[in-house]
């Protein structure tokens, strides 16, 4: 099969944009930054305890994905290179892409023509492609039917490309344009060319596979040569989504346990703020990254598409996260004045990426987890006295010997766990969002720009009230579509009592179209929300964590921070 995708089409009352997924996610790594191949063999075994959180189909060989990402394997890359004729640059001064593509040789050319013409016409040098070994007989018939070819291509920096974060700009820049160009000139069906990543730190091996599978099936991952300081794994439960091979996690940057339940406001304000983009670091390579949202990806993959666009046009890896995934700031008291003006401001500049969520995130260098305000989500840590940390959906993934274990916790609401193995530490929640708090003035912004209700002056004069009659009132009623159930349950305790009533959850009303009664416009439209595996929140909690507040007025781009980013209502 060409079409490696087993996604369907938009038919009946099926739409891939509605798409969730949950599963099982975890990382092992090196807090000094020393690679070995232990560390993916640890990475390994843990994504083999994840395997219960993931699923397959009625091929019990098929799963819903798994996969993957590490540090790119230098000494195994340069020798693999040797072998096929050509010479690896330094560490740093290449990237590696790892890459779906059809099988079908005609059209495998085509892509990989227009790939190296991209990266010459970027002044790149492409040094060469390698085939990545694969053990067909170790993934499930299902799975098999729709693999597509896997290979590795091998990129060097260009001369007017300086430094490390300018070469995964540029690298950036390559891939949004053999994944958009090419399908604009109809060369082929993007379906069929996939990045798994494009980088000059990370890589990812991933596929439509079971955990167990995953070693088996790519022998590169039991070379001892192999080494890394870093390894995510991932292992996919596709609740209500289709399983395919890209879908498979890690993505670039994350893997993600949970559902994005704002998932398309997120897109559509990112669509719409594509216009304001503008950043010195691109110039106007920036058009090139549009769209940001890559069409047909999950809830997980249009997020791993913002998280990299905020960090490659120069946020750092914990500020991106903290824009997308903040904590519940309005209403924690025990919340710093900095903090809080740091969540406020960057709320008038983006929404929250909102949902019952634990995400794992790295840029090759710094790794990570968080969960989301509600913390709806299980995910715990263990730090051994030699220098690992182990990170994953639940705590046993890794046989760790009882006296090597120097502290075990749990992610909370909300908070950040960072390693930096830059700086060889696990960096603290709080030192994190205090240098982020401190990088501007925000709470001098916010106070000399931002507008509340509260402080606008009173109007003039006394306000008109004008009352109906009964018979009229009851026409209003009727023509607006006010029930008796309205009025007694959910009109007379809010004037009662000044709150909101207290229903059950479910609601036994028919859908508006298929109704036989007229209905008013807003009973046509319902929440887009996941509808699966949110568990009920206290109310004590919910307080705490929910907040309407919303701002009005026009926005700024995206990538600068001033005071007029918050000049709204």
């Amino acid at each position: 099969m060409h079409n490696y995708r087993s996604i369907p089409k938009k038919q009946g009352l099926y739409d891939p944009a509605h798409e969730h997924d949950a599963c099982g996610v975890g990382f092992v790594v090196n807090i000094k930054g020393e690679r070995s191949h232990d560390i993916v063999v640890k990475g390994l075994q843990v994504l083999d305890n994840l395997t219960h959180r993931g699923a397959c189909g009625c091929d019990p060989r098929t799963g819903d994905g798994a996969g993957i990402l590490m540090q790119i394997p230098h000494e195994f890359f340069a020798s693999e290179a040797a072998r096929l004729g050509f010479k690896l640059p330094a560490p740093g001064e290449y990237g590696v892409g790892q890459v779906f593509l059809p099988l079908d040789a005609v059209k495998r050319r085509e892509c990989e023509d227009a790939f190296e013409r991209i990266v010459n016409e970027e002044g790149q040098q492409l040094l060469g492609w390698r085939d990545v070994p694969v053990v067909e007989s170790e993934c499930g018939e299902i799975a098999r039917r729709g693999m597509p070819a896997i290979r590795q291509v091998f990129i060097a920096r260009g001369p007017d490309v300086n430094g490390a974060e300018a070469l995964e700009r540029k690298l950036y820049v390559i891939r949004k344009r053999a994944t958009t160009e090419a399908e604009n000139l109809g060369l082929f069906d993007p379906e069929l060319f996939y990045f798994c990543s494009l980088s000059a730190l990370t890589v990812v091996y991933k596929g439509q596979l079971i955990s167990t599978q995953i070693p088996l099936f790519f022998p590169d991952l039991r070379n001892p040569a192999v080494k890394t300081a870093l390894a995510m794994v991932h292992q996919r439960f596709s609740t209500n989504t289709f399983p395919s091979w890209d879908r498979a996690h890690p993505y670039r940057f994350m893997s993600h346990n949970g559902e994005i339940n704002t998932l398309r406001g997120n897109i559509n304000w990112m669509v719409a703020r594509e216009k304001l983009f503008s950043s010195p670091l691109f110039g106007d390579d920036i058009k090139k990254l549009l769209p940001i949202v890559e069409p047909n990806g999950s809830d997980s993959a249009t997020f791993d598409n913002c998280l990299e666009l905020l960090i490659r046009t120069g946020r750092s890896l914990p500020h991106a996260v903290m824009m997308m995934i903040p904590e519940a700031w309005q209403n924690d008291p025990q919340m710093s004045d900095a903090k809080r003006a740091f969540y406020h401001f960057h709320s008038c500049m983006m929404e929250p990426w909102d949902g019952p969520a634990s995400i794992a995130f790295t840029d090759g260098i710094r790794i990570g987890a968080v969960l989301d305000r509600n913390g709806l989500r299980p995910s715990r840590y263990t730090v051994t006295k030699d220098g690992l940390v182990v990170m994953a959906s639940e705590t046993g993934v890794l046989d760790i010997a009882p006296e090597n274990v120097a502290h075990k916790g749990r992610l909370q609401p909300g908070k950040m766990f960072l390693i930096d193995t830059s700086l060889g530490r696990i960096v603290q929640d709080e030192e994190i969002k205090q240098s982020m708090a401190a990088r501007q003035p925000y709470r001098a912004w916010l106070d000399s720009s931002l507008i509340t209700l509260e402080s606008l002056p009173e109007a003039s004069g006394a306000p008109a009230v004008d009352y109906f009659e009964d018979d009229e009132l009851l026409k209003q009623q009727q023509s607006f579509g006010y029930t008796i159930e309205d009025l007694k349950m959910i009109l007379a305790p809010m004037a009662t009592n000044g709150q909101e009533p207290v229903g059950s959850m479910g609601t036994d009303t028919p859908l508006a179209v298929l109704s036989n009664k007229p209905q008013p416009l807003y009973n046509y439209f319902k929440q887009l929300f996941a509808q699966v595996t949110n568990p009920p929140i206290d109310p004590i909690r919910e307080e705490l964590v929910t907040s309407t507040e919303t701002t009005i007025g026009a926005e700024d781009n995206l990538f600068e921070e001033s005071a007029r980013h918050c000049r709204q209502l």
